[in-house]
């Protein structure tokens, strides 16, 4: 069975990812929930044209948008520049059985159902929305960091143990939306393979906040130094990132930087708050072969201390050159460049789904009436 996902759709599934603009680990379980739907997962990627028309000016390129759907591991296949508005002819064009999308509101500019016609035939499904993250949540996030009051560090702690408990329900620091990790997203997230008898295990460690197209080829690259590579990657506490980030890093917590990194196809399994040294009791309970690094500086331990410097001892360190220079910071930098397109962007896509709202509510309540009236 073949479904199609339009990122902005899915045996053969579909799924049409309207944008997959800043991808992140909400669409990957969309497209997890998909792949379950069916045998064989299509998404669909629009162009930077079509998204600018419909939503507003993208954050990726549709080049580094394409490579980034490509590396989530539940998608069998992508389609290119997809058409925003999911027709029949764009199923039966893919073989695809029907498509798929999530259950929040998916509008043209002129306000109407992208899924319209699919729906009338009977060709769509529906997973559900991840709650507590969508690009526009995580624009917002990178908003708030040009503002003064909060480029300042004042107790990193305090918001850390408060938890989702800022302003608002929301924590200054990153801007956590009411997203709680529960063991079991991970086990559905996580790939549960052990390492096999050949198998060269490979370590790599970092903060990977906003998960971006610098550090899938990044991953792709370490996942090439060997013939049966096992990726293990360390993620650092925010704490830790924070201390050697500074300002309002990391955007995204640990909970969901865990996600991120474990969607990744060249990823076999996730250290949830790996220590910064990458010390000995590591290496040795990991059994690691290999430890790598890419070209971006390594800051020192707390102690001023070079953290890579057992496995630099014991010869298994290696540099990798990804030959992608884009960093977090970049990622940043262009939300803040753009701020008043993208705020324009997020307030003009609030406003048309309150709209779309209202009005299904005031059709729900007419209905009622009339059905009222006929008893």
């Amino acid at each position: 069975m073949y479904c199609f996902v339009c990122f902005s759709c899915l045996g053969c599934l579909f799924v049409c990812l309207h944008s997959y603009d800043m991808v992140h680990y909400g669409h990957s379980n969309q497209l997890r929930q998909a792949k379950g739907m069916g045998d064989y997962l299509i998404a669909g990627v629009h162009t930077d044209e079509e998204i600018s028309k419909h939503k507003g000016p993208p954050v990726f390129t549709q080049e580094e948008r394409y490579k980034m759907v490509r590396a989530i591991k539940w998608v069998d296949e992508i389609v290119e520049g997809a058409p925003y508005v999911t027709t029949l002819e764009t199923l039966d064009k893919y073989n695809c059985d029907f498509c798929v999308h999530g259950d929040d509101i998916t509008l043209t500019v002129d306000g109407k159902d992208t899924y319209e016609e699919v729906k009338r035939a009977g060709r769509y499904r529906e997973c559900k929305r991840t709650q507590g993250v969508s690009t526009t949540d995580l624009v917002g996030r990178m908003l708030l960091m040009t503002k003064s009051h909060h480029s300042n560090m004042v107790n990193y702690q305090q918001h850390t143990d408060n938890f989702g408990k800022g302003p608002k329900g929301h924590s200054p620091w990153t801007g956590v939306s009411q997203f709680l990790q529960t063991s079991q997203k991970i086990i559905q997230f996580a790939s549960g393979k052990e390492p096999q008898p050949g198998d060269t295990i490979i370590y790599v460690a970092g903060a990977f906040d906003l998960f971006h197209i610098g550090h899938v080829d990044f991953l792709e690259m370490v996942y090439k130094q060997a013939e049966k590579p096992y990726v293990i990657v360390g993620l650092h506490f925010d704490q830790e990132v924070n201390r050697y980030k500074g300002k309002n890093y990391p955007i995204m917590n640990i909970h969901e930087r865990t996600l991120s990194v474990l969607a990744c196809r060249y990823v076999s399994e996730v250290v949830i708050g790996a220590p910064y040294a990458v010390g000995k009791d590591l290496l040795d309970h990991f059994k690691v072969d290999l430890v790598c690094h890419g070209k971006t500086e390594v800051f020192p331990d707390k102690d001023g201390s070079d953290p890579y410097a057992e496995p630099k001892k014991r010869g298994v360190f290696k540099t990798i050159d990804s030959g992608n220079n884009l960093t977090t910071d970049d990622i940043v930098q262009r939300i803040i460049e753009n701020r008043l397109q993208f705020e324009a962007r997020n307030q003009k896509k609030e406003a048309k789904e309150i709209a779309v709202m209202e009005a299904m509510k005031k059709r729900e309540q007419q209905e009622q009436q009339i059905e009222v009236c006929n008893y």
